[in-house]
């Protein structure tokens, strides 16, 4: 087989990969009616420095900032919010979790983490903790992604339980209500 034939049947294969997985990626879902008093769905994943993570049990003993994206196009927002926690020095444990649902995707995850470390200096990879496969689809399919170029800013207690969330986009006003929520929280 020729070079050339190779390649066309490498992008071919490529295609119809990306075909097969697009549907889990954009299908449009709700999420639970109220997630508020409910646990945050258990999901094992590991952070872009390697580390093995247990949502929400690692975080058990203090809150949890879950910043949860469905999509790429959420990182706008999701920037935002990073910046506004971090510049109140918000305390809390914060981490971005993208999720990436499908089969295929998750057969590329270390070339997906690859293009995330390229992108996110080293000092930060322990705060995002990609979710794939079955892991993704139950964040999903818990908080839902209407609005997927939103991120979902989640607000765990230290007991594991979710006490608030917000999807309508980034807002100094509500990022200053969830800091105070936080700071509720400190014994």
């Amino acid at each position: 087989m020729s070079a050339l034939s190779s390649w066309a049947l490498t992008c071919g294969v490529a295609v119809l990969a990306f075909a097969v997985a697009l549907p889990s990626c954009t299908s449009l879902r709700d999420g639970v009616a109220d997630p508020i008093g409910r646990r945050f769905p258990t999901v094992v994943a590991e952070s872009l420095d390697g580390q093995k993570v247990r949502l929400p049990e690692d975080f058990a003993g203090k809150p949890l900032v879950a910043i949860v994206a469905t999509e790429q196009e959420a990182q706008f927002d999701i920037d935002r919010w990073l910046i506004g926690l971090l510049e109140l020095e918000t305390p809390a444990a914060i981490r971005e979790v993208p999720t990436v649902a499908g089969f295929v995707p998750g057969l590329l995850r270390g070339t997906i983490d690859g293009g995330m470390r390229r992108g996110i200096p080293e000092e930060d990879w322990g705060s995002v903790i990609t979710l794939y496969g079955d892991n993704a689809a139950r964040v999903v399919d818990f908080f839902g992604n209407r609005n997927p170029r939103n991120g979902r800013i989640v607000l765990v207690s230290p007991d594991g339980t979710i006490s608030w969330v917000h999807d309508r986009g980034f807002s100094a006003r509500v990022l200053r209500d969830l800091d105070q929520r936080v700071r509720a929280m400190q014994p």
